[in-house]
């Protein structure tokens, strides 16, 4: 496979993480199952429809071009064969702050993108087809989200993005109590905000970010054994460092480290 890293312009890097491609050589036919992982982010990918396009584990054919919102439990994809790949990953905020729609609408589910441009009045899927240049399909993705941008000029809430960044840097433990005492907002209204901007509850986000460490000081093997991974990231103990693993990816720490690799992170590709 064929593996690319792309920063996205700087018109979109408010929003976009990093753009990424992934392609089948023109040997290598062989199929492919994928498990994403959660990781706090909504994304947006677009399957080359020349190719053999991905399907989930209940056989369903995905769209060539969908967006996903947060995923709050594990999955499979299938890649039966041959593939061309770009995908966007953005920032928590970006379903609100680039399409304008309530986040948890996607949550654990995903949206046929040539439905949602056609609405808008693009046609976004017509433009993609017309060209087998990945760099110009990247360009008219990136385009077709700032008009976007442009259109909807939907601020993120302050407090929301202010608890948005407050998690992802304790590594998800800062206390709830902690945010909504500096926010001044109670706990309805800020879990109500959040939901609508991120998709998910503050405390679910919150355990994300904390798997998310646990699962980078495991792909840097940066521990001596699993209970010193579940203390330094402040789990109770090691069975609930395990359960949370095994939630967020289907299996245990050791399977995950012996039966994956990661070419793009939080996408493994399964081994076996």
């Amino acid at each position: 496979m064929k593996f690319e890293q792309i920063q996205p312009p700087a018109y979109l890097r408010e929003h976009v993480r990093y753009i990424w491609t992934l392609q089948s050589t023109a040997m290598d036919a062989t199929p492919r199952t994928f498990a994403p992982v959660a990781d706090g982010c909504p994304g947006l990918i677009f399957q080359q429809s020349d190719f053999v396009r991905f399907y989930d584990q209940d056989e369903k054919k995905l769209p060539d071009l969908f967006l996903y919102g947060q995923s709050t439990k594990h999955t499979t994809l299938h890649a039966p064969g041959k593939f061309n790949t770009i995908g966007i990953y953005f920032y928590p905020q970006a379903l609100k702050s680039i399409f304008g729609i309530n986040a948890e609408e996607l949550t654990n589910t995903c949206v046929d993108v040539n439905l949602l441009s056609m609405k808008q009045g693009f046609r976004l899927s017509e433009q993609l087809l017309n060209t087998l240049d990945i760099n110009e399909q990247i360009d008219i993705l990136n385009a077709y989200l700032f008009s976007l941008v442009q259109k909807n000029k939907v601020p993120v809430d302050s407090s929301t993005q202010f608890a948005i960044n407050s998690i992802i840097t304790s590594k998800g433990n800062v206390p709830l109590k902690e945010l909504l005492d500096k926010l001044n907002m109670s706990e309805r209204n800020f879990e109500r905000k959040f939901k609508e901007i991120v998709g998910i509850s503050p405390k679910m986000f919150s355990r994300i970010c904390k798997f998310q460490a646990s699962l980078n000081q495991l792909r840097n093997n940066e521990f001596d054994k699993l209970s010193d991974i579940a203390f330094e990231n402040e789990y109770s103990d090691q069975s609930h460092f395990i359960r949370t693993f095994k939630e967020f990816t289907g299996i245990s720490p050791y399977q995950f480290s012996k039966q994956s690799q990661e070419v793009i992170e939080n996408f493994p590709e399964w081994k076996i």
